[in-house]
């Protein structure tokens, strides 16, 4: 019945689009939309978590192609990763229910976003290549009437025709993995696809299309180019689903057909997540370091994020493929607690930045500053999910990373060589990654919080509605409940790491709900209540200290400015300049940087100016070349579109032989 009961949840929130039309005139559309949006995805939410036994849910509807139906399967993964889907789409709902007032034509959202949400839950819930690649098509075609809302501005147009070529190509890649599954198998339920033998150079084929037909929904570099462009195009509880929530609905499919449907793996299958996962990790965050654009700076940081969850993903490979389950359960389950900790706090921040979009009407971080005065509760819940994201202790994101790095710790055991050399090498970008990140986020947080307001708009900045807050609130509630409680994360995820790598990790309930041991507690451990309660008794000693030794009355004053009158905002430290040294020493690996200033002369009176100008190489070595590649194909055979019907019929009949051919091979 949970299967069912989430089906017709899943209905419902198509239906909940389709009624937005009927709305349409009435005040509270937004309100009745958004609010029956959330109430549905906390139905799926809880049906998702509530307990099933130990065999999946299966289920067959009499729809789509006849000889073939609509079959849905909720396992333990699937079950996970519903809930992530769910738990961050009913905060994006009720963010929505504050943050719509500011949407001057609602109706390009409001019968496209609970429609994203369900296509979604169908993607995840799919147990067919049919109905997967139907729901995988659907969600793409929903958030791109998402990112094209605002349509009157070029560059979300640009962003959202970008996106749809990326997710078209996405999707032309499953088409073919589920073609070569489906071939093999006689059939397109994933039952049938797990139960047959295929080759392995049609594993590996099948393996590569994956890659790249989840990579480039996911945002894994070099396939991330549309993620910064449409991230900040779309409105920001739209960015949030995107950011947070569509990009792990990507990452599940790749774990669905390369951990269940293509079989035992072999140790190479680790490779190229691996490298990809690290180049990932590596660009995305130097990109997010040097952004100026606060959204274009969250988009990157996905990228970054989407690296270290299939660097996870491609240890659990090459530790399964050699038989050593506990060191595969491991690194799943830091994958797996990874894409939760994302999904939380990614949509925080965007929701952050979307009440400072509110508030100021700017994203661009060096006209803001000041705003703890103006939004001081934005501020600080801004402030606990960049600690979270910057992996600090005890929040979430530090115990999934410190998991990913006891499996890199686990990896001299494995004895091919290749692995020994990459894992390390993966480490060592992962840490610089971790730390540039950390970096990142200061400057974000200090440059828009902290100071003096840089901008008209930045002064008159007022805090944003309880509905926004209430959502940013809950969302960074939860990340230090999964920090400081890691233990029922992992409890919750070793039944989908039993069912998909062979193993467990040992149970952390045994060792007590405050303490987590990867492998066991002589080998290491982690007490994030701990943490927690140092970092508060500390605090309050040191305020107790500094006020037992200087009793006087606190008071605010300016600094003393050397006898100067007093500055102009602008002479504060920017992002630019806090971003200055990555810039110029790593800055090159990953992007092309054009400094120029024009300075007057002595004696001229007029403005000095100075630009920075980044370029992304993947889009001048690889997009660029590539587009000018499809343009001389297509002048050179625009003569088919001059040929004869007998013509016509004849290149028709000489492409269906060689696929013919082709399918007899």
């Amino acid at each position: 019945m949970l299967l069912q009961f989430a089906l017709f949840c899943v209905v419902a929130l198509f239906g909940a689009g389709a009624m937005s039309l009927y709305w349409r005139a009435r005040a509270d559309v937004q309100s009745l939309v958004y609010g029956l949006s959330g109430g549905l995805c906390g139905a799926i939410f809880l049906a998702a978590v509530a307990p099933r036994g130990a065999d999946a849910l299966t289920t067959t509807l009499p729809l789509g192609v006849p000889w073939i139906g609509m079959h849905f399967r909720l396992d333990s993964l699937s079950a996970f990763f519903l809930a992530v889907v769910d738990l961050g789409g009913a905060a994006a709902s009720a963010y929505a229910i504050g943050y719509g007032a500011h949407e001057k034509d609602p109706m390009r959202i409001l019968p496209f976003f609970p429609a994203f949400i369900a296509a979604m839950n169908m993607v995840v819930l799919a147990d067919d290549a049919f109905t997967f690649l139907v729901a995988w098509e659907f969600m793409s075609l929903t958030s791109f009437a998402l990112v094209i809302a605002h349509h009157h501005q070029a560059e979300n147009r640009a962003a959202a025709y970008i996106y749809l070529l990326m997710a078209s190509f996405g999707t032309l890649c499953l088409l073919m993995a589920f073609g070569l599954l489906a071939g093999a198998a006689g059939a397109y339920d994933f039952a049938s696809i797990r139960a047959a033998e295929l080759d392995p150079w049609k594993k590996g084929l099948a393996l590569a299309l994956v890659t790249l037909g989840a990579g480039s929904k996911a945002g894994l570099a070099p396939l991330h180019i549309w993620l910064p462009l449409a991230h900040p195009a779309a409105p920001s509880h739209v960015s949030a689903l995107m950011s947070g929530v569509m990009t792990k609905v990507a990452i599940y499919g790749f774990i669905r057909i390369v951990f269940d449907l293509l079989g035992p793996p072999a140790f190479w299958w680790s490779v190229h997540p691996l490298v990809f996962g690290a180049a990932s990790a590596l660009v995305g965050v130097l990109f997010a370091t040097v952004q100026s654009d606060l959204k274009k700076l969250l988009a990157y940081s996905t990228i970054e994020n989407v690296g270290i969850i299939f660097i996870a993903l491609g240890l659990a490979l090459a530790f399964k493929a050699n038989g050593q389950t506990l060191a595969a359960a491991l690194a799943f389950t830091a994958a797996l607690f990874h894409v939760f900790n994302h999904s939380l706090f990614k949509g925080a921040l965007f929701f952050g930045a979307g009440a400072v979009l509110g508030a100021t009407g700017e994203r661009n971080i060096e006209r803001l500053g000041g705003l703890i005065r103006s939004m001081p509760k934005t501020a600080f819940v801004f402030l606990g999910a960049c600690l979270a994201i910057a992996a600090l202790p005890p929040l979430n994101g530090f115990v999934s990373e410190w998991l990913i790095f006891q499996a890199i710790l686990l990896s001299p055991a494995l004895p091919q060589w290749v692995l020994k050399l990459t894992i390390p090498a993966v480490g060592v970008t992962l840490a610089l990654s971790a730390a540039l990140g950390a970096g990142a986020y200061v400057r974000a947080f200090g440059v828009v919080f902290l100071g003096r307001p840089r901008s008209e708009a930045a002064k008159g900045a007022r805090e944003t509605d309880r509905w926004s807050l209430g959502a940013m609130s809950a969302m960074v509630f939860l990340c230090l409940l999964a920090g400081v409680l890691p233990s029922l994360m992992i409890d919750t995820i070793s039944p989908a790491a039993a069912a998909y790598v062979g193993g467990r990790m040992p149970a952390q309930s045994q060792i007590g709900w405050l303490s987590i041991a990867p492998i066991a507690e002589s080998r290491s451990s982690y007490n994030g209540f701990l943490v927690l309660a140092f970092i508060l008794l500390s605090s309050l000693g040191a305020m107790l200290t500094i006020r037992s030794i200087w009793p006087r009355p606190l008071r605010r004053a300016p600094p003393w400015d050397c006898g100067y009158i007093d500055p102009s905002p602008f002479t504060q430290y920017t992002g630019s300049s806090f971003a200055q040294p990555v810039r110029r020493t790593l800055g090159n690996i990953a992007f092309s940087v054009k400094e120029r200033l024009d300075m007057p002369a002595p004696g001229e009176t007029r403005a000095a100016h100075f630009s920075i100008d980044i370029g992304d190489r993947f889009i001048a070595y690889l997009y660029e070349p590539l587009g000018e590649a499809v343009n001389f194909c297509a002048k050179r055979l625009n003569f088919v579109s001059f040929l004869s019907i007998q013509e016509y019929l004849a290149l028709v009949f000489a492409a269906l032989v060689l696929m013919l051919v082709i399918v007899a091979l």
